[in-house]
């Protein structure tokens, strides 16, 4: 079967009434996690940003203290699924200053990690892409922010 285009979702969207709109929506809910993790965000979380980024920054601080520090391998491996996760609590938010914001603390927790992460070059490399990414999203803000984050850039570097 061949996904229809966002534009034909859209038309076809139009006809439903609220109640059937509802029940699309739940029973799109039910499929993926990913699909309720969206949903649970739109609903309940999306007018309060400040107090989801604090959220998305408890869950960071909890993975970094699961991590397995016995090797690199198991490090590189659980920072990598941190980022994963980060990225994807971005895509929920598609907002420059909560990307920034989250990027920042991640980039922070990894300067922090111990045992330091300039021991080990993809992890190093993994750092630097971050930090290059936050200037780049940091380059298309208000001038303000731009003042105010490029601080907190510097502090990384």
């Amino acid at each position: 079967m061949k996904a229809a285009t966002v534009k034909q979702l859209k038309d076809k969207l139009k006809d439903y009434s609220s109640t059937e709109l509802i029940e699309v929506c739940l029973r799109l809910s039910k499929f993926k996690k990913e699909n309720k993790e969206l949903l649970t965000y739109l609903l309940f979380e999306a007018e309060n940003e400040a107090g989801y980024i604090d959220n998305v920054k408890l869950e960071i601080d909890n993975q970094f203290e699961k991590i397995n520090r016995k090797s690199y391998f198991f490090i590189k491996k659980s920072i990598r699924k941190i980022l994963r996760n980060l990225k994807k609590y971005i895509r929920y938010a598609q907002k420059k200053e909560t990307e920034v914001e989250l990027l920042i603390y991640f980039c922070q927790q990894l300067k922090e990690f111990k045992p330091s992460i300039k021991k080990d070059d993809i992890l190093y490399n993994l750092y630097f892409r971050q930090v290059n990414m936050i200037q780049k999203t940091v380059s298309k803000l208000h001038e303000d922010l731009q003042f105010d984050y490029g601080e907190e850039i510097e502090a990384l570097l």
